[in-house]
């Protein structure tokens, strides 16, 4: 696949063949009492790959949202090619050449490629002439260093073609400024790299200005310019990217020089002799629409072992926690927990201390209407001495218990009385390890445990699974983030479509072989029967 800049045509393509100019002068935001952008400036040149970091909070979100015409800022000026502008409104940014790719897909499911990118342009006839607009965008399509297929439907595109229609359909729309927001988050490697190169590659070009906002490190260091550090809504500092190290930019995020996290894994000769924790052999689950999301599903994990589980998102590895803590059942095969048949009812959670740290724990994991005491009671309310002759609910046993626990994890809280749902992100993720790792555990359930946290509570949650390894737990560890698999596990299996479908050590894993698996690839070596 050709994605050099020469493989654009900027003669024939219908997209300008010149990146806007971006400055930002002094701007400022509140909400409230809550000053979100205090006087932040940043300038991004004309072809520039600009990344914006910071921790959640920091403003980026308020930053781009000014850019876009979301939000109207209070102070401060935005000049585009050095000129000053005022963006009250989606509409007016569009028009000024500013387009922006979320996180989250756009594409219409039902709608084919072609339909979708037009029916993009917004002001259409009644009745559209589909032969001009298909002569249109086949002309555009050739200028493009790769085919893209019109006529397949956005619903059976694999994640990484999903994402380069999205920004495709920004090109075909004209736009010279190019927002993105966590645009890799559900891509593989590959795909990542294969959509960041081919922006790259616009923005090498003067085709396209880029400012992008993510949390890896990697794609800054790979693809960036300059990057722009926010902290507290407060400019924290700047640069050039080949002149500063990603410690660097972490304590531009973090307001200091970070404390090493001893996150090595040690590696123990004995985990193989122990008897498996956990065994799934032959799982078979079913989806909302009855349809087989689990498909054969066998594995174990040891005390004191993390078996992490890689994938894009939808393959199957939501339904599989949901079928390991009790919310889906099984269609067919075993769960075994200690060699006992486990379904997980709340008496064989309490007798095997099984425990879960579920994927977004407000939604997943708490009573968002309850306080941070009762949601920390969640696991022992109706046990001594939080129970009395098992049906009366010691009250001051359990804010005694609470107010262990937010000390011990340095949970911050209005108080223990305080609903849960008042927490930050961090915050809740603190409440929930420390309700489910306070007490002895013997098999702990994770579920992209750091998804939306910050710098700091990235590396606390990964040091609590760390401590809990090293004290015999057995861990299956479901991410979507390789990096975070590659420094937590012991070993690393891809779920594909339902099925395991390879497996490897962390310590020979090959980034490339477990990205080619998750998109549905298939490799000889180690395969999983």
């Amino acid at each position: 696949m050709n994605t050099s800049p020469k493989a654009l045509n900027l003669d024939r393509s219908p997209v300008s063949s010149h990146g806007l100019e971006l400055e930002i002068i002094g701007l400022g935001k509140r909400f409230g009492d809550v000053v979100a952008l205090d006087n932040v400036s940043l300038r991004i040149p004309a072809g520039g790959f600009h990344a914006l970091l910071g921790e959640n909070g920091a403003g980026k979100s308020t930053l781009v949202k000014c850019l876009v015409g979301f939000y109207t800022p209070d102070t401060g000026d935005v000049l585009i090619n050095q000129r000053e502008v005022k963006i009250p409104s989606p509409r007016e940014a569009a028009q000024l050449g500013i387009g922006m790719v979320y996180q989250h897909f756009t594409l219409v499911p039902g709608m084919t490629v072609a339909e979708n990118l037009v029916m993009a342009k917004g002001a259409l006839p009644a009745l559209i002439d589909w032969k001009k607009e298909r002569e249109e965008l086949t002309a555009f399509i050739d200028t493009l260093p790769f085919r893209i297929p019109l006529d397949k439907y956005a619903n059976s595109l694999a994640a990484g073609e999903k994402q380069k229609v999205e920004i495709i359909k920004q090109l075909y729309l004209k736009r010279r400024f190019l927002i993105l927001d966590e645009p890799t988050s559900v891509l593989t490697p590959d795909e990542a790299d294969e959509v960041l190169g081919f922006v790259k590659n616009l923005a090498s070009s003067k085709a396209l200005t880029v400012l992008i906002i993510t949390h890896k490190f990697r794609e800054v260091t790979a693809y960036a310019d300059d990057v722009t550090v926010l902290r507290r809504g407060k400019f924290a500092g700047s640069g050039a990217v080949k002149d500063l190290s990603v410690e660097q930019m972490a304590e531009m995020m973090v307001g200091g020089a970070l404390g090493k996290q001893t996150t090595m894994r040690t590696l123990a000769s004995v985990i193989p002799e122990y008897k498996p924790k956990l065994v799934i052999e032959n799982l078979c689950a079913h989806g909302d629409y009855d349809q087989l999301v689990l498909d054969g599903i066998n594995l174990s994990v040891r005390p004191g072992e993390i078996l992490g589980i890689a994938g894009v998102s939808g393959n199957g590895q939501k339904e599989l926690v949901e079928v390991l803590i009790g919310q889906r059942k099984k269609s067919a095969g075993k769960v075994l927990v200690d060699g006992e048949p486990y379904s997980g009812k709340r008496a064989e959670i309490a007798r095997h201390k099984v425990f879960s740290l579920p994927e977004e724990p407000l939604r997943n994991g708490c009573v968002a209407g309850l306080s941070v005491a009762e949601n920390m009671a969640l696991r022992n309310y109706d046990q001594p001495p939080l129970a009395r002759f098992g049906f009366l609910l010691n009250r001051k046993a359990l804010k005694q218990q609470a107010q262990r626990y937010v000390e011990a994890f340095g949970v911050k809280t209005d108080g223990i009385n305080a609903k849960i749902r008042t927490l930050s992100g961090g915050n809740v993720q603190r409440a929930v390890l420390a309700r489910e790792l306070s007490n002895p555990v013997n098999l702990l359930i994770v579920a992209n445990p750091v998804f939306g946290l910050d710098f700091n509570a990235v590396a606390e949650t990964h040091a609590r699974l760390l401590a809990a390894r090293a004290n015999g737990t057995a861990i299956l560890l479901v991410s979507e983030d390789l990096d975070e698999l590659l420094e937590l596990a012991d070993r690393i299996t891809v779920m594909s479509e339902g099925k395991l479908v390879y497996e490897t050590s962390a310590e020979t894993a090959d980034l490339r072989v477990i990205g080619h698996h998750m998109a549905g690839g298939h490799h000889d070596e180690r395969e999983v029967a």
